[in-house]
């Protein structure tokens, strides 16, 4: 076996099907797929490497080069994106999978991978085997609708027996009434005087908050206007935006969901990405939580991190869950970020608030 790792180029198109349609016949899930058109498909800046075989496309994986802040230093940091190896579907192939990473480190020795679906999938093993750190960032919801929560979560509606006690829960009132005293019990009280508001843009403003806070984190990927606007582009109505004065601001998801396999038809609002000081936190979470709770979601969840927002959701209410949403930082990066209790990771981060 003869594999060379080059940069994608369209001459390649052909083969990157062929591989991604064997990965279809060896039952792989179908999010993980090589996109056929990169410069169409991924983020500005994303650069694909493919690695091939007498023709023939073995596996593969993508590059989003971008400037994070450590303690406001500024470093070029990259995210090690979908992965893929034949392996996964050929016992052939195996060792494809560590000549992908090795590359990339080779290229990019400040690199990350995040998401991965929990410890036990097959990138978290190979990266915890080669040295990485991983840690999880955690999971927090709150329930703005108990019946329908109870009624709808297929995450624990995974048997009759759980089935039956969710929908006793529901109807029988006890589900709305532990559920709404756990967040009496948690919520402690906040300032009165938070302003917000929702925004189409954001803008100059964004700039401040972004220079103000950066250097509060251990580390934190940049979110200055530019960024922002790349991420959660203006025009498109997927994002909603909420500026919270003299705090910060955060980007929101409300997505009417169908047969999903965690939420089934629940009304799902999202924290998908959120920024301010430390100790601003809690202005924005309660100004997040209201607004999403005011559109009428039935459930409303977050991934965090950095210390002072997973208290700043505490102190709010929210509960937490086990998270299958992991963050892995190479050697080199792990040694520069420090503590992860510094990081300020959210689902605005890696591939974004995708599944949300």
């Amino acid at each position: 076996m003869r594999i060379e790792i080059r940069p994608f180029s369209p001459e390649w198109t052909g083969a990157v099907d062929a591989f991604n349609a064997r990965l279809t016949t060896g039952g792989v899930e179908s999010g993980l797929r090589l996109p056929l058109d990169p410069e169409k498909d991924l983020l500005l800046g994303s650069l694909m490497y493919i690695a091939t075989e007498n023709g023939a496309v073995r596996g593969g994986y993508i590059l989003r080069p971008q400037q994070f802040s450590f303690a406001g230093e500024l470093r070029r940091v990259a995210h090690y994106r979908l992965p893929l190896s034949e392996g996964i579907v050929d016992r052939a192939y195996v060792q494809v999978g560590s000549l992908l990473l090795r590359n990339a480190m080779r290229q990019e020795p400040l690199l990350y991978a995040l998401g991965m679906g929990g410890l036990k999938r097959p990138l978290a093993r190979m990266l915890k085997l080669h040295g990485w750190n991983l840690c999880s960032v955690p999971f927090c919801f709150r329930v703005p609708r108990p019946l329908r929560f109870f009624r709808e979560l297929r995450a624990v509606r995974t048997s009759r027996w759980r089935a039956a006690g969710m929908d006793l829960a529901a109807f029988s009132g006890t589900g709305w009434f532990c559920l709404k005293a756990l967040e009496w019990f948690r919520t402690q009280p906040s300032r009165s005087d938070i302003h917000s508001d929702a925004v189409d843009d954001l803008g100059g403003w964004a700039d401040a908050f972004w220079r103000a806070s950066c250097s509060e984190y251990a580390m934190a990927a940049v979110r200055d206007a530019a960024v922002l606007r790349e991420l959660y582009p203006p025009l498109d109505g997927r994002f909603l935006k909420v500026r919270v004065t003299d705090a910060g601001w955060a980007i929101l998801l409300d997505t009417i969901m169908q047969g999903d396999k965690y939420f089934g038809n629940l009304r799902v609002g999202t924290i998908a990405d959120c920024l301010a000081k430390p100790q601003h936190a809690g202005a924005v979470i309660r100004a997040a939580r209201i607004y999403l709770e005011q559109r009428g979601v039935d459930l409303i969840v977050t991934n965090q991190r950095h210390v002072a927002w997973l208290a700043a959701l505490r102190a709010d209410g929210f509960l937490q869950a086990p998270s299958n949403f992991f963050f892995a930082a190479s050697k080199p990066l792990s040694e520069l970020a420090g503590s992860v209790s510094g990081y300020h990771l959210t689902r605005g981060d890696g591939d974004g608030p995708i599944h949300l």
